[in-house]
This record gives structure tokens, C-alpha cells and sequence, in this order.
């Protein structure tokens, strides 16, 4: 399902060296599949993939079905692990039902723009919080509430659909006294994991993806997870390797535009997950050859600081040819009637060379295409190397204290100031 390339590391590891960090991997996979690690209380995604219950995904399609056939649009609101992945496959995929995203941002802009959108729509809102007290999606579901209360009064509650933790918070008690429909989150899968629950799947289940094969790719996934071997193995034995080696920037590029939301997934997976007791790789992202003209320069002779890791999907699902010119103005005649995937592969590939000889080591991540089953996998392959890459450099993959303290200190000045 993946392949994982080192043509372009530069100098290579050296075999021994190699040999020890994939043992030392294997060993932090022994302790995510163990649950017995630090966090180990939320691993339950680790084997979430052969779990699932077909009757659990009915039930998410059947809801889904129904808002698909009486409304114009969704809202998911949430912010973080509550979005990302959702986004991230809708913008790879593509929706055939519209879906808008509010609460990831204080901006009275933002929000208001999505208000008058959806003024004259008919739209339900999947409000996502496993806590209910988060503020920004808090806030914003203040404001969709009220508009849906200007639409069908008392019938608001018929409209919202609330994913959140199974027996307790702020949103659970809502659910419950309000009488809202309403998806579990696991107690044992922090948000940044959660992306193949219902925080992911419903969403997805009403854009019109096939949910079942995104399940699908997951699990198929995890059986090569398990392997002594695997390319989650190897890529988490790689960039902390890296690290060690003073690559303490990680750069994911993609050279398709719809790849965007993936990489911000990403960069909140490994961010938020190894980026304690001042260790992890800091996630940076990159879509060329877009940002060639910007930050090409500096990644191939910048500081050496960098790990460069490129996500390479197979034939594109729509292609064109090069048109023929009759004057050559520009000079590419010799492109003519050729494939413009094709020229986007050799540019990644000069690219990486390039990098390479500049002094950035690369690794290249591949899939054979860009759909539900091969997706799914990719984001359990990502989430598993990640379990795998914090565990080795000696953190807690699953918590996020420093995500606490912030919110800790924007509510006590929002308390003492009043709001004026």
C-alpha cells in the first residue's frame, strides 16, 4: 500500500546504525501495541480498524443518507483533531454535498461570511468536542444554534447531531438533556487519532465518501504495521535517526494542491504528539513545485537542518497533454503532447535530486492512488509511525500539556477583562 524510498537520504546510514534504530522501533512497537507505555490509556486507535462494526458504520450512513436527501449543507464544528482529518480527505477526495467548517478560529470575518452562507440554506451541524468546553468550536455553535433557531425554532434540535465522549462533559449533558442525536468518541483515542471514529467517518459518510472503504485501508494497513519490517517501522526509525543526527525540522512536501489539508493533519499529528520535554522534529509543510519559487532556496541551502519527506501519489485521476504551439515561444515544443503528470513526477524527482546534493536528505512516500481505501491507510500508516517515533524519543505520544496550559491562560484573561 505504501513504499518508502531512501534513494535520496545522501550519506547513508550506516548498517549497524540502521539496524539499531529499526530494533529500537520495534521495540516502541511493542509498547503502542501493549498499551502499557506512556498515554497507553489512549491507544485504542492502535487496533480501532478491526473493530469497527458494520451495524456502527450503518448507523453513521443512515443519518448520513438523511441529511444528504433533506438539507443543502453540513457544518462540522470542531477545531484540531476534530477537523483535520475530515478535511484532509474531503479536499483529496472531493464532496458531492456540501460541507463548511466553523469553530477552528476566533475570527468574527470567517464566521460571519459562513453565517450569511448558510442564511438561506437548510443545514444541519455535527459538533464535534469530546469535552464540550472547548472555545472556539463552543462559541461558534452559540452562533449556528441561534440561526437555526431564527430558521425552525424548536426544531433546532433535530438539526444538530453532536459527536462527543459517551458519558460525561459539557456537550454529552447538552446531548442528553436536549435530546440530540448523538456519535461516541472512545474514551481511549485522543483527537489527533480520531480521524477513522465518527468524529472522521460521519462527516465523511455525508460529503458522500465510502466510509466502508476508507475502514477498509486502514485495516489493511494495520496488518502491515505488524510486520517487523513495515514502512511505519522504517519511517519512524528514519527521522528519529535524523533527529539524532540534527535534523530537527521536518518539511512534508506534496505536489498535487489537494494534498494541502493532509499536511495539516500531519503537522498537528507529529506537532502536537512529539513536541515535548524539547524533543520531536518541528512539522513544517510545502506544496510544490508551488513553493519551489519561495522556500526551494532555502531547504536545498539553508542551515542543514531539515528532513525532507515527500508524499508521491500514483497516475492522477485526471491528466492532460501538452498542446502544440506553432511558434515555440516558449522553447518547451519538446514537452509537446506530453503528460503533464508525467512532467510533475520529473519534477519531484529532479527536485529530490536536487535537494539531495544540496545537503537536505529526502525520503519519498508513495501510494498507488488517490482514493478512500488508499487513504485510510495512509492515515493509519502516518498515526502508527508516529506512536512509534514518539515512544522512541522517550515522550508521551498522547498528551499535550502545553495545549492546556494556553487554553488555561486565554480563559483566565477573557475572565478578567470582561470581553471589552
Amino acid at each position: 500500500m505504501i513504499t518508502l524510498d531512501t534513494e535520496w537520504l545522501g550519506e547513508p546510514a550506516g548498517s549497524g546504525e540502521m539496524e539499531k534504530a529499526l530494533e529500537e522501533a520495534a521495540l516502541a512497537a511493542g509498547i503502542l501495541e501493549s498499551g502499557e507505555g506512556p498515554g497507553g490509556e489512549f491507544t485504542g486507535w492502535v487496533d480501532l480498524p478491526e473493530r469497527i462494526s458494520g451495524t456502527c458504520l450503518g448507523e453513521m450512513e443512515s443519518l448520513a443518507a438523511e441529511i444528504r436527501s433533506g438539507a443543502d449543507a453540513l457544518v462540522v464544528t470542531g477545531i484540531g483533531g476534530s477537523y483535520l482529518g475530515t478535511r484532509a480527505v474531503l479536499e483529496a477526495l472531493g464532496s458531492d454535498f456540501p460541507v463548511y467548517f466553523a469553530g477552528r478560529d476566533l475570527s468574527p470575518e470567517s464566521l460571519g461570511e459562513l453565517l450569511d452562507t448558510l442564511r438561506d440554506k437548510r443545514f444541519y451541524v455535527n459538533y464535534i468536542s469530546k469535552s464540550g468546553g472547548t472555545l472556539e468550536p463552543a462559541l461558534a455553535f452559540r452562533f449556528l444554534k441561534k440561526l437555526l433557531q431564527e430558521q425552525v425554532g424548536d426544531n433546532w434540535r433535530s438539526r444538530v447531531v453532536a459527536t462527543t465522549d459517551k458519558s460525561r462533559g459539557k456537550l454529552r449533558n447538552m446531548a442528553q438533556r436536549e435530546g440530540l442525536r448523538s456519535f461516541p468518541v472512545p474514551e481511549s483515542v485522543g483527537g489527533r487519532y480520531s480521524v477513522i471514529t465518527a468524529v472522521g467517518l460521519f462527516p465523511l459518510a455525508v460529503a458522500g465518501v465510502d466510509i466502508r472503504a476508507l475502514v477498509e485501508g486502514a485495516r489493511a494497513m494495520r496488518k502491515i504495521c505488524r510486520q517487523p519490517d513495515s514502512p511505519a517501522l522504517r519511517y519512524g526509525a528514519l527521522r528519529t535517526l535524523l533527529k539524532d543526527r540534527g535534523r530537527t525540522i521536518e518539511v512534508l512536501a506534496v505536489y498535487d494542491p489537494s494534498l494541502e489539508a493532509l499536511t495539516g493533519w500531519w503537522k498537528q499529528l507529529f506537532g502536537e504528539s512529539e513536541g515535548k520535554d524539547r524533543q520531536g522534529l518541528f512539522p513544517a509543510s510545502v506544496t510544490f513545485t508551488t513553493d519551489l519559487h519561495s522556500l526551494g532556496q532555502w531547504i536545498q541551502e539553508g542551515p542543514e537542518v531539515l528532513l525532507e519527506t515527500v508524499l508521491e501519489i500514483g497516475s492522477a485521476d485526471r491528466d492532460l497533454s501538452v498542446p502544440a504551439e506553432e511558434n515555440d515561444d516558449d522553447g518547451l515544443g519538446f514537452l509537446e503532447g506530453k503528460s503533464l503528470d508525467w512532467i510533475n513526477r520529473m519534477a519531484c524527482r529532479g527536485t529530490l535530486d536536487a535537494h539531495r546534493d544540496g545537503g537536505t536528505p529526502g525520503i519519498k512516500l508513495s501510494i498507488a492512488r488517490k482514493d478512500a481505501f488508499s487513504l485510510g491507510g495512509l492515515l493509519y500508516f502516518f498515526m502508527y509511525a508516529c506512536g512509534v517515533s514518539g515512544y522512541m524519543q522517550g515522550v508521551n505520544p498522547f498528551d499535550q500539556p502545553g495545549v492546556e496550559a494556553y487554553k488555561k491562560n486565554v480563559f483566565s484573561l477573557l475572565r478578567e477583562d470582561g470581553g471589552k
